[in-house]
């Protein structure tokens, strides 16, 4: 998400709905629903970037979203139902504008009795073994399932994805009894009563028959299921409601979303930069949960196994045998059940980006966003130091602009390396997801003499170019920036700006995220007066789109990298491009600028990397990895027989040994903490420990290392071109 400091835009909103605010008795309406539907219509037609024409067109695909959000795996709603609902499949836009709630009556009603139903149809199901010795495959592409049209098809429906779930749970169990058949000797460091204890449990998992396994493997889908509907029952109409609010308002853009009021009070909590749990932000894909940014410093960073991309299958509590099933959970729900006290233990089912299984522990604590602020170190290569920064996001505080922020950390940073008398800096934009559009304009600053930083536009308004002022250059020598597909919005501001100024070379993925729009955040209870419906949440959504000094929009073509690198991500659906109904590309009119001028010579530089790249094994072996998890995660058909599914696996397994030794490669590069640090690190264990993880982890870092290349090439061509100037005057 982005804000701008100076909101002028939001408080024009506010004006226009100040002047018409609601109250209940304007509407006659007491019906929190209906309030709710009018204030959001309001103001996505009043306030957003690009409102939507609310026509048919728009109705068909709510409808459609709507009812694949509710009913994924299509195992509640039959054809019957189907039929009886698309009579309103081009009536919704009719619906929102008159704030009727037929439609969600209708579907929400059925709903809970499909879901009541469905109880007794999955158990019945798993009162019967599975006979995983019959050749069967089964579909996990279930946007193309049909409806069924009997109470059979249901139940057949059902028996094949219990029986996917459960053949998971019983090459768990097989895979335990093999493990304890090969455990024949205690390990290292175990006391003789734990080794005691171990041999009874294998015992008893030993001596286990296939049939047993079989039953034990049934009763644990059974258990994850009974969780799941325990929960769902819980669900009040309300919650079913936003999920109906939410299906209307992404129609508009994948980033304008509505906060119900738990949502908002979680959103407020994860802004004021502290919260109790693993540190791990998530993402809803189709029916999966998807883990897509690692909280530096947090619980799962410390335990350094969970990773961008891993899909969060079950999740355990420290107390129960079983892990509740969150597949095809709301995401709001599934983290109800992830986050939990500081010093309780969580253990995550994953599938992790290659395809395999795994459970990893992780014991909760308070994430503290300190992480978050910009660090830096120093590096000697060829005789050469340089800086590297790493700026995880362009952080501020909205309250108070002149207190800490990315910028000013930044400058800071800058000035400390000059003190280290560094001749090139890095800076790691990766994974960057952006924030603060004020602290890109004067982090810009801090690169080049003054000029245009960012353009940006307002619906139905004159574009708004935002300067560097400031005469002022903090650093003018050699400037790399690295990004990859997860660096967005901020960080394709400032790497696009330095692109178009070539003052800067961008090295990464073939593009960065793409997500060129601004969004605000509209309590919406500020717009109702004498309202004695209680907190109606709030919506977050688009009001303005930013574009390049050189008048290309970032939105969905992204930061095109001067030298293009493969990394792990580079064939996953992953950016703004492969999210629901996006904003489009488009192009403004360019700024005023001029390029930088020094004896810096990019192109040549450029060329040398390319070539470097082209024939460097390790990323070869990156880029052929990348395809291979490509291929894995697209994976749609799989055997329900036992010793075909068994097969596949140990192929896959197989095959992920050959790139094992990716994670061996080490550059001969030390990385070292700036003085000031190391004086905070001889009172501050954890700092120390976050930094020395930081510095292995870039001396193993194939891009950082062709990053400090460039620099040292465009040293090369400074003297080259400055002893050629001096020669031709």
């Amino acid at each position: 998400m982005m804000k701008r400091n100076y909101k002028l835009s939001l408080l024009v909103l506010l004006l226009a709905f100040a002047s018409c605010s609601f109250t209940t008795k304007k509407f006659q309406d007491p019906n929190k629903d209906k309030l709710l539907i009018q204030l959001i219509t309001y103001v996505l037609e009043e306030g957003h970037f690009s409102p939507q024409d609310l026509n048919d067109g728009f109705s068909e695909q709510v409808f459609t979203d709507y009812l694949e959000q509710i009913d994924p795996f299509k195992r509640y709603f039959y054809a019957s139902d189907i039929k009886e609902f698309e009579a309103y499949k081009n009536q919704l836009d009719d619906q929102i504008k008159a704030y009727d709630l037929s439609f969600f009556n209708l579907t929400h009603e059925r709903l809970l009795k499909r879901i009541s139903e469905s109880k007794d149809v999955y158990k019945d199901v798993l009162s019967k073994p599975f006979d995983f010795s019959v050749a069967e495959d089964f579909s996990t592409d279930y946007e193309k399932l049909d409806y069924v049209d009997s109470k059979r098809q249901m139940k057949e429906r059902w028996r094949q994805q219990l029986k996917f779930s459960t053949i998971a749970n019983y090459d768990d169990l097989i895979s335990d009894q093999e493990n304890a058949k090969s455990m024949t000797k205690p390990t290292e460091g175990m006391t003789d009563v734990a080794w005691e204890k171990l041999q009874e449990d294998n015992k008893e998992i030993i001596n286990k028959s296939i049939k047993e396994i079989e039953e034990d493997a049934r009763e644990a889908t059974q258990r994850s299921l009974d969780e799941l509907y325990d929960f769902i029952d819980d669900r009040q109409r309300k919650d079913w409601f936003a999920v109906y609010i939410n299906a209307i308002v992404e129609e508009f853009d994948p980033h304008t979303f509505y906060f119900a009021p738990e949502d908002k009070d979680r959103f407020d909590v994860a802004m004021s930069g502290n919260f109790e749990g693993i540190g791990a932000r998530l993402q809803k894909k189709m029916d999966a949960t998807i883990v897509n940014e690692i909280i530096s410093g947090g619980p799962a960073w410390r335990q350094n196994e969970l990773e961008v991309g891993d899909q969060i299958m079950k999740v355990r509590q420290e107390d129960e045998e079983e892990g509740i099933n969150i597949v095809g959970m709301r995401l709001d729900d599934a983290i109800k059940f992830i986050k939990g006290p500081k010093g309780t233990n969580v253990t995550l089912t994953l599938k992790k980006v290659d395809g395999t299984i795994e459970d990893i522990t992780i014991k909760r604590d308070i994430v503290e966003l300190e992480e978050t602020y910009a660090k830096s170190s120093t590096v000697i290569k060829d005789d050469k130091k340089y800086g590297v920064i790493n700026l995880p996001k362009f952080y501020v505080d909205f309250e108070d602009y002149n207190k800490r922020n990315a910028a000013s950390d930044i400058k800071l940073e800058l000035e400390r390396l000059k003190a280290e008398g560094v001749e090139g800096i890095v800076l790691d934009l990766r994974n960057n997801g952006g924030g603060s559009l004020q602290t890109v304009v004067d982090m810009g600053g801090l690169f080049i003499e003054d000029g245009p930083i960012v353009q940006v536009k307002t619906a139905g308004e004159p574009k708004e170019i935002l300067n560097d002022r400031d005469k002022s250059i903090v650093w003018d020598g050699p400037l790399v920036i690295l990004v990859n597909e997860l660096s967005a919005s901020a960080s394709e501001i400032l790497a696009a700006a330095m692109q178009d100024y070539k003052r800067a070379i961008v090295i990464g993925s073939k593009q960065t995220y793409g997500k060129g729009t601004v969004q605000n955040v509209l309590d919406l209870n500020r717009m109702v007066r004498q309202n004695s419906e209680g907190d109606m949440g709030a919506l977050k959504f688009t009001t303005q789109k930013f574009y390049r000094i050189n008048g290309g929009s970032t939105q969905l073509e992204g930061v095109k990298s001067d030298v293009v690198v493969p990394d792990r991500y580079s064939y996953i659906d992953i950016g703004e491009k492969d999210q629901e109904n996006p904003l489009a590309w488009d192009k403004i009119q360019a700024a005023d600028y001029k390029v930088w001028g020094s004896y810096y010579d990019y192109d040549s530089t450029i060329s040398k990397s390319k070539e470097r790249m082209a024939n460097n094994e390790q990323l070869k072996l990156i880029d052929e990895n990348a395809k291979w998890v490509k291929r894995i995660r697209d994976r749609e058909m799989y055997s329900l027989n036992y010793d075909d599914y068994k097969k596949t696996l140990d192929l896959n397994q197989e095959e992920s040994k050959r790139f094992e030794k990716l994670s061996d490669y080490k550059t001969n590069l030390t990385f070292v903490s700036l003085p000031y640090e190391n004086t905070l690190m001889s009172k501050d264990s954890i700092l120390k420990e976050k930094r020395e993880r930081w510095h292995t982890s870039l001396s193993k870092d194939v891009y950082i290392e062709e990053a400090l290349n460039v620099l040292n090439d465009l040293k090369m061509t400074y003297e080259i071109k400055k002893v050629a100037t001096s020669v031709k005057n």
